[in-house]
């Protein structure tokens, strides 16, 4: 770890942690001087992100990306106050990728790298200047949820996360496409189970709400996901009325928001912070249901809940770019043998 550098440039993000290949271009302030995001199409085939497929597709596709957003940003590379790349967690192919390219341009330049954690990135995602009125100060209760992780954490700095609860099983995000998968809605089955469910009954099937009252803060979704595979078997192969299909849909979708409206609920009860802010990342915080029902717990808690917009929520590099800088504030920069991890766990960046 290398400790002075400050941030005296705009800053490149780069973001290639599973199917999303991003790059992005941040004042030293944080303004977004341009952004990109290429969702790749070549994995719902197979119903799933192809770790290969998805790797050569970031090699494919970073350099024309990274070059196009810092002509949109007007900014040479020379330029540059450093580059932020995602080392993990993720996918190793598509890490190794993203980081030997910010690497690369980092050594060609003399510029500081970021080894930026993508968890850290979502969770420090609410202190983007302009998007939560006076700001996000630490520390905050964040509920990170995705494909892949489902956690709430106390975010108390830069590299400081304390866990309090995480899925005993399945992530929430998972969940969703499993689900979706079942009822024949393609991958990635998440956007497309909240639009059938805009037109379904929440209340028609009395489906399980995992852990609900329980003590802690952990989740599951496990029993969520079997109860709605036995529903849909007890119709032929194929021939689920569309109805019920939605209704399904709602049901499914009203449970899994009861179970981390409850599970936010245990946190916020214990946690004690001069503002009081419940933030929500990650791809599954851009459900309306979701942040529904996380709005009216920490309304009752007297909590104020910071949701990003949409586009923040799923992977991007903005967010990248973003703890790069925050860490580079701090004088935070990493050697360029930081290897990248496909498991980086938050609590593992204190050290």
């Amino acid at each position: 770890m290398q400790f002075g550098h400050s941030v005296h440039g705009p800053l490149l993000g780069i973001e290639t942690s599973c199917d999303e290949t991003a790059a992005a271009v941040l004042s030293p302030g944080g303004a977004v001087l341009a952004e990109a995001v290429l969702s790749q199409s070549g994995h719902a085939a197979y119903g799933g992100v192809v770790p290969e497929i998805a790797a050569r597709a970031h090699l494919a596709h970073l350099p024309a990306m990274v070059a196009d957003v810092l002509a949109r940003a007007k900014v040479r590379p020379a330029d540059l106050g450093g580059i932020a790349a995602t080392s993990g967690p993720g996918l190793i192919g598509g890490l190794i990728v993203g980081s030997g390219f910010g690497k690369g341009m980092a050594l060609a330049n003399d510029l500081p790298f970021v080894a930026v954690n993508h968890l850290e990135a979502h969770a420090l995602t609410a202190r983007l200047p302009g998007l939560v009125p006076g700001g996000a100060p630490f520390p905050y209760l964040l509920l990170l949820v995705s494909g892949g992780h489902c956690q709430l954490v106390a975010v108390g700095g830069v590299g400081r996360h304390r866990l309090l609860g995480a899925t005993i099983d399945d992530a929430v995000g998972e969940a969703f496409d499993k689900v979706a998968k079942l009822m024949g809605l393609g991958w990635p089955g998440g956007p497309a189970l909240e639009r059938l469910a805009m037109q379904g009954n929440p209340r028609r099937f009395p489906l399980p709400r995992p852990m609900l009252g329980r003590a802690g803060c952990e989740f599951s979704f496990s029993g969520l996901k079997t109860a709605v595979a036995q529903l849909v078997a007890t119709f032929p192969p194929g021939a689920l009325p569309v109805q019920v299909a939605a209704d399904i849909a709602a049901s499914f979708q009203a449970a899994a928001a009861d179970c981390l409206a409850d599970r936010a609920d245990h946190a916020m009860r214990d946690f004690a912070a001069p503002e009081r802010l419940l933030v929500v990342s990650g791809g599954v915080a851009a459900n309306a249901t979701i942040r529904t029902a996380l709005a009216k717990a920490a309304e009752r808690r007297g909590f104020r809940l910071v949701a990003p917009p949409v586009r923040l929520c799923t992977d991007n590099a903005v967010m990248v770019a973003w703890a790069g800088i925050e860490r580079l504030r701090l004088g935070l920069a990493d050697e360029m043998d930081h290897a990248p991890r496909p498991r980086w766990p938050l609590r593992e960046l204190a050290a």
